[in-house]
Order: C-alpha cells, then structure tokens, then sequence
C-alpha cells in the first residue's frame, strides 16, 4: 500500500498540484494584503474615514449593551452581528484573484493553441514508383531500389 502511494504521490501532476497549492496560499495573502493594507483604506477615507472591516449590522446586542462603535467592540462584548464589511473585503479578494487566475488561463490556452498550429515537419515522403512510405533524406528507394532524383 505505501508503495502504491509513493508511485501516486511522484506522479506529474500530483506534485504540480501540490506546488499550485502552496504558491495559491502565498498568493491569497498577498491579495488580502493588498485588499486591507492598499485598495480599502483610500477607499473608505473617500467615503469619510471609515474602515470597512468595522461595517455591520447589529442583530442582537451582547452582555454591555450597545452601540458598539466597532466590530471588535461588538464582538468583545458578545452581540450577534452581521459582517457586511468583511464581505465585501473578501469579495475584491475574490475579484483580484479570479482576475488574474483568468489571465493565467488565458495565457496557458495561448501556448496551447501555438503549440498545436506548429506542426512538425514530416519525416518521411513516397516513393514516386513503388508508393512506400520512405525516410526524407533516402537517395534510392529500399523497396524498389530506384534512384530518387529531386
């Protein structure tokens, strides 16, 4: 059995899904980063100096009764809430990385399809009198013995 799995787990395209995972986690923080750190701050001090992660709608207030001025606050103090502004964050994540992963693939089916108009040159022709198939370079033909002129 763990030779079994050893053959499984050495094979192409295990490893290369291994390493797509890793690089996609490392990713995914990059974006977050970018999202949190870059992208929302301008945007919420153009909507007046707000943050979006503290964007929630109180359903039921916790042991200090509220308003909670933000997020952590409401959570702390154990209100049920609804993170709105979370989500958002994470949807831009999204769009970032599904963007780019969109012009990755666009760029793999690229290569594909250049790789699929080259075709290789052939190796072989015909014989011109006896019609078998004969290597591209042959001066006399090893069927019929003709000279092959071109």
């Amino acid at each position: 059995m763990l030779k079994e799995f050893k053959e499984f787990a050495l094979k192409g395209n295990v490893i290369d899904l291994a390493v797509g995972v890793i690089i996609g986690s490392a990713f995914n923080s990059i974006v977050k980063s970018l999202v949190n750190d870059i992208i929302m701050p301008p945007i919420g001090w153009l909507l007046g100096g707000v943050s979006f992660e503290d964007f929630y709608i109180l359903i039921k207030s916790g042991a200090a009764p509220g308003p909670y001025p933000t997020l952590a606050e409401a959570t702390e103090a154990g209100a049920v809430t609804v993170n709105y502004g979370m989500f958002i964050n994470n949807l831009v994540s999204f769009v970032i990385v599904a963007f780019t992963l969109f012009l990755v693939v666009r760029g793999i089916n690229r290569l594909r399809r250049e790789k699929k108009d080259e075709a290789p040159e052939p190796t072989t022709k015909s014989c011109p009198f006896c019609q078998t198939e004969i290597p591209r370079a042959a001066a006399r033909c090893p069927n019929c013995t003709s000279n092959l002129e071109e």
